[in-house]
C-alpha cells in the first residue's frame, strides 16, 4: 500500500488519508459533496463555490481532461478538490482543448492553478461522515502538515453561517455583454444583473434568446441600476450567506414592484429576503446534478442542478412543506406563491410575486452541466420580461 502523501481533516478531529495530487500546499474552508457524475471542472469554477473545498462523490474524476469552453468563470474559485480516483488523462494534442491553450490534465491544471488536490480517499466515509454531522469546516493538508497545525488553521477559518463571499468574486465595474440570438418575443430585452459570482452559462442562456446582459457590481445602488433604464433585474446565483448581504437587499427593495426583479440560486434567496421571506442553512447543503424538483405550474418532475447551502423558510417558519400545493405567503410585497418543490427534502425550491412582477428558483436551469430538464425557465424569465417591458 503506498503511504499517504496527504489528508484531510474535519474541525471535529475527524481524519482521512489519500495521496496528494494537486498544488503542494494547504487549503482549509467549509467542506461540501457534490453528486454530479460529470463537470468537475465547471463546479471547481464556479463562483458559488468560493470558500468551500469539494469533495466529489463520483469515484473517477478527471476522465475527459479540461477545456476552455467548460470554464464557468474567469479562474477556480473552489479552494480543493476531494476525490477517490483522480485521473490526469492529458487532451489528445488535436483536440480543441489543445487548440484553445489548456493542453493539461485535470491534476495537472488543478496543480497549475495552485489548487490542491487529494485522491485514494474513502470518500463514501467521507460523504457519509458529513451527511450524519452536517457540512463543517476542514482542509487538505500535505502530509509532513502536524495534525495540531491542521486544527489550528481550521479553527481560525470563518464559519460559512454569516459570511459574505460575494465580495470577493464580483466585478469591479459594469460590464455590458450584447445579445447574441433572438428572443423569443421577437423583441430584445435589457437586463441588469447585480453580479454576486453569477456562472457564464447563466449569462450565455439569457443573451442566446436576445438578451442584452448588464453585469453590476454587487454594491451598485438601486439609483445607479434604475438610470440605465433596464427592462428587469436580475439577480445571480454566487458563495455565502444570504443574510450576510444587506447591501443586496437594500437595493431589491427599492427596485421591487417598479421593475421586474428574477433569481437563481442565491439569487433567489436575495429576493424572497428582500420581500421579508427568512433564511437559513440546510445540514449539508444540495450540490449536484440529480434532485428532483416539482414544478408546481406544470405538474411535471425536474431533474435539476443544485448548488447551495440556505433555503428559505417556508410559511409559518417551517423548513419543508409537505404538500405538493402552491402555498402562499404574506410578503411586504403582495403574495408570494410556491411554485417548485424538492422531492429529496421537501425545501422551497422557487416562488413567484403574485401582486408584483418578479420570480425566483433555487436550482441551476443552466444546467452547465447537468440535465437540461429546466432550461425552458430562461425561456419564461425572458418572455415574463419582454411582456412587461
Amino acid at each position: 500500500m503506498t503511504a499517504a502523501t496527504a489528508y484531510v481533516m474535519l474541525e471535529d478531529g475527524t481524519r482521512f488519508d489519500g495521496l496528494a495530487c494537486g498544488a503542494d500546499d494547504h487549503a482549509v474552508g467549509e467542506i461540501v459533496f457534490t453528486t454530479s457524475m460529470s463537470g468537475y471542472q465547471e463546479a471547481m469554477t464556479d463562483p458559488s463555490y468560493a470558500g468551500q473545498l469539494i469533495a466529489f462523490t463520483f469515484p473517477q474524476i478527471g476522465n475527459y481532461g479540461v477545456s476552455a469552453e467548460a470554464m464557468e468563470s474567469d479562474r477556480v474559485h473552489a479552494r480543493a478538490a476531494i476525490m477517490r480516483a483522480a485521473v490526469d488523462h492529458e487532451p489528445e494534442p488535436a483536440s480543441a482543448e489543445r487548440r484553445d491553450g489548456m493542453d493539461r490534465g485535470w491534476c495537472g491544471w488543478l496543480a497549475d492553478s495552485g489548487i490542491p488536490a487529494i485522491t485514494d480517499l474513502d470518500t463514501r466515509a467521507l460523504v457519509r461522515h458529513i451527511r450524519d454531522r452536517g457540512a463543517m469546516r476542514g482542509g487538505v493538508f500535505p502530509a509532513r502538515v502536524d495534525p495540531r497545525r491542521a486544527r489550528e488553521l481550521i479553527e481560525a477559518e470563518p464559519p460559512m453561517t454569516g459570511r459574505d463571499l460575494a465580495s470577493g468574486v464580483t466585478p469591479s465595474q459594469p460590464v455590458t455583454l450584447e445579445a447574441a440570438g433572438e428572443g423569443p418575443g421577437g423583441r430584445g430585452v435589457r437586463i441588469a444583473m447585480l453580479d454576486t459570482g453569477v456562472k457564464r452559462s447563466i449569462v450565455r442562456n439569457l443573451r442566446e434568446r436576445g438578451a442584452q446582459v448588464t453585469l453590476h457590481p454587487y454594491d451598485t445602488s438601486a439609483a445607479a441600476l434604475l438610470s440605465t433604464s433596464p427592462d428587469a433585474i436580475f439577480l445571480a446565483n454566487g458563495p455565502g450567506d444570504p443574510a450576510a448581504l444587506d447591501v443586496v437587499v437594500s437595493t431589491v427593495r427599492e427596485i421591487v414592484g417598479r421593475l421586474p426583479v428574477y433569481g437563481i440560486c442565491l439569487g433567489h434567496q436575495l429576493l424572497c429576503r428582500a420581500v421579508g421571506l427568512e433564511t437559513y442553512k440546510l445540514p449539508f447543503g444540495h450540490h449536484g446534478a440529480n434532485h428532483p424538483v416539482k414544478d408546481l405550474t406544470t405538474g411535471r418532475t425536474e431533474i435539476t442542478s443544485q448548488n447551495h447551502g440556505f433555503a428559505v423558510l417556508a410559511p409559518g417558519g417551517r423548513r419543508t412543506i409537505d404538500e405538493d400545493q402552491p402555498v402562499r405567503w404574506e410578503t411586504e410585497f403582495g403574495v408570494a406563491e410556491l411554485t417548485h418543490i424538492n422531492l429529496y427534502d421537501r425545501t422551497v425550491e422557487g416562488l413567484a410575486l403574485r401582486d408584483v412582477k418578479g420570480a425566483t428558483v433555487q436550482y441551476h436551469p443552466e444546467a452547465g452541466p447537468g440535465p437540461h430538464d429546466s432550461l425552458y425557465l430562461f425561456d419564461r424569465f425572458v418572455q415574463a420580461i419582454g411582456a412587461a417591458a
